[in-house]
């Protein structure tokens, strides 16, 4: 099956070697390039591509404005949205994972990361460079805890370990492979972990674990 891409960037020549990049994967297509925020918005309603990789800074709507077009808290069919860009600063990493992006990627971080990210974004699931997730999800927590809402029903102690696993990074291969469990374990523990936090993805569930001060628990890994 291949994944319908949308590129967004205002600079023709980044489009274009995100381009060669993902369409040398025989799983992956761009279908479509957007030079502004509102041509992204625009284009991706009319093509719904499986993945929009957007930049955060373009004219007209900044990527955080179009996560939120399309992929905001409240939509009934919301696009898988993934920002691109070469700048971490957190104000944009928060602005655009609040708003519903599932990924979050450096320009620097390379092409195998790049596609990573796509395939996770196309398959439910996110990712973030991994120079910035602890940075970020740490930084999250002192500020915000007070207002995290608890599990819907009580997590169970595994649950409790998947969840510490993905706010330090780990892929679901890395925790099948430290828990001693299958992945397709740690998948239906995922399903159920997003349920009870009332989450949409890893990316939440992460962020959940570093604002409720579940790490502030630290267990010696494995």
């Amino acid at each position: 099956m291949t994944i319908e891409v949308l590129l967004a960037d205002d600079q023709a020549m980044i489009r274009g070697g995100l381009k060669l990049i993902l369409e040398d994967q025989e799983d992956i297509t761009v279908v479509g390039e957007a030079a502004d925020g509102a041509e992204a918005i625009d284009l991706a309603r009319r093509l719904r591509p499986d993945v929009c990789l957007v930049d955060i800074r373009m004219p007209k709507l900044d990527g955080i404005e179009v996560t939120r077009a399309l992929a905001g808290p409240g939509l009934p069919d919301p696009l898988r949205v993934v920002i691109v860009t070469t700048f971490d600063l957190d104000e944009y990493i928060y602005g655009t994972l609040q708003a519903g992006a599932v990924g979050f990627v450096l320009k620097d971080a390379g092409p195998a990361l790049l596609v990573e990210a796509v395939r996770a974004a196309a398959a439910g699931d996110a990712l973030l460079s991994p120079s910035i997730t602890l940075r970020l999800l740490r930084n999250l927590a002192p500020a915000r805890h007070a207002t995290v809402a608890g599990p819907a029903r009580p997590l169970s102690a595994r649950e409790t370990e998947v969840i510490r696993a993905i706010a330090r990074g780990r892929t679901n291969q890395e925790i099948a492979a430290a828990l001693f469990i299958s992945l397709s374990t740690v998948k239906s523990h995922l399903a159920t972990i997003q349920t009870k936090l009332q989450v949409r993805n890893r990316v939440e569930i992460a962020a959940w674990a570093w604002e409720s001060r579940l790490m502030d628990v630290t267990k010696p890994q494995r």
